[in-house]
């Protein structure tokens, strides 16, 4: 994951010991109609042009018309009936979404308004609500050092309902993260060609193996998380910084100004070099501040996706 040197936030989706079923059912009903709402007003038509079926399917045959394709000739058909018959084709535009989601500790960090998390789960609501509007089938997993939860991707309002409760309420088996792991659970598990958008704040080089050989079969698209403190911190004297997956500790000095910029300049060639490994591997990205909507950057995505389709 990276050294994320921040303590834990309060931020949480999680379900309170007070929070009744009911009140979790009209918490999750209000998300859904804000969701859906900027999903229908933003990402209607941007969505479903933006990504690819999953190519070509049997449609009919009809008798051979002059000018058609020699090589579109069914044989089989045309002997029992002994005239030349062409197979048509039509595009398989039925869409799969899977939404692969990082619950490990750093992913609660927000200094601000909202954590990693919470912003993970509004732009997977909007995502999951997008595809539903699309007739797509949406699929969740969850993972830390391990896969902690896989929802299989499935069609309805019901199922997509049942994965944003689950991902609201999911509490980390593990503070840690490998995101191989995950990567490998879904080369094996995977058996059709899908949308994988993968949400995480994730740093380190290590999973380049694992995403080329996913990326070879899935489509598939990189969410990068980080918050304010990320890159910048403040002017602070001595400041104890604290890794929310290993628990390790520093200290480090942020007593002058010049200190607070190498710190900044040192996180943002870290980011840099992020994006250099997504353009190598030939990886669409997007890149999320928990300060700022992400709408418009979705937005922006789903055109260039939109022209590159």
């Amino acid at each position: 994951m990276g050294r994320e040197w921040f303590s834990l936030t309060k931020h949480s989706l999680e379900q309170t010991p007070q929070e009744s079923l009911a009140e979790l059912q009209r918490r999750i009903r209000r998300i859904e109609i804000r969701s859906r709402r900027k999903a229908t007003e933003l990402f209607s038509g941007e969505y479903h042009s933006s990504f690819k079926g999953k190519g070509i399917e049997f449609s009919h045959v009809r008798e051979y018309h002059y000018g058609d394709d020699v090589r579109s000739i069914d044989w089989n058909t045309s002997a029992r009936n002994q005239d030349l018959y062409v197979k048509l084709f039509t595009e398989e535009r039925e869409r799969s979404l899977l939404l692969m989601v990082d619950g490990s500790a750093s992913m609660f960090f927000g200094s601000n308004q909202q954590s990693k998390k919470e912003l993970a789960f509004e732009l997977a609501a909007v995502l999951a609500f997008s595809a539903l509007d699309n007739n797509d089938k949406v699929g969740l997993l969850i993972f830390t050092d391990q896969v902690e939860l896989y929802l299989p991707p499935r069609k309805g309002r019901r199922h997509v309902l049942l994965l944003l409760d689950k991902l609201s309420r999911h509490k980390p088996q593990s503070k840690q993260t490998n995101i191989n792991a995950a990567l490998s659970f879904l080369r094996y598990t995977l058996r059709r060609q899908e949308i994988v958008f993968l949400i995480t704040d994730l740093i380190d080089s290590d999973y380049e193996k694992g995403m080329k050989q996913l990326n070879q079969r899935h489509d598939f698209i990189l969410v990068h998380l980080r918050d304010a403190l990320d890159t910048k911190l403040p002017l602070s004297g001595l400041l104890t910084l604290q890794d929310p997956e290993s628990g390790e500790r520093c200290v480090v000095d942020m007593a002058t100004p010049q200190q607070c910029e190498r710190y900044k300049a040192m996180q943002e060639r870290s980011i840099e070099e992020l994006r250099q490994r997504m353009r190598r591997m030939r990886i669409d990205a997007i890149y999320l501040e928990t300060d700022h909507s992400f709408f418009g950057a979705l937005n922006a995505f789903f055109r260039y996706r939109e022209q590159k389709v």
